[in-house]
């Protein structure tokens, strides 16, 4: 019965953690936003930030799902990492603004993959 209940929890833990991704999103984005209008920063180093806080947030999120699952914590943080990567994308084709090329989606799913599995990894 106990591993039932386990098991009924995960997705639970995924929700959390994706939660937690999009609120350190938007925390770190607004960060991003304001030291770009106070200190006039260049795009590379914009894109730079936005690499990080996509990296950051996936880490995050894979972590509070890997503390919330007893096993294949990595699997679910990866999935975390995945589910994140899907709101991103949803996110830029509803703006429609910014570089959704193959390249940059291939490489922003990578990350997002990457940063999950670790903070489940790590969890």
């Amino acid at each position: 019965m106990e591993h039932i209940n386990s098991q009924r929890f995960k997705p639970f833990g995924v929700a959390a953690g994706l939660i937690i991704s999009c609120a350190v999103t938007a925390f770190l984005l607004l960060i991003l936003a304001l030291l770009l209008l106070k200190l006039n920063l260049d795009e590379e180093k914009i894109n730079v930030g936005i690499i990080l806080v996509y990296i950051l947030s996936a880490f995050l999120g894979g972590w509070v799902t890997g503390k919330k699952s007893g096993s294949r914590k990595f699997l679910w943080g990866m999935l975390t990492g995945c589910f994140y990567f899907i709101i991103l994308l949803a996110v830029s084709l509803l703006n429609a603004a910014g570089d959704i090329s193959p390249g940059r989606v291939i490489t922003t799913l990578a990350m997002c993959l990457g940063g999950g599995m670790l903070g489940g990894m790590l969890a």
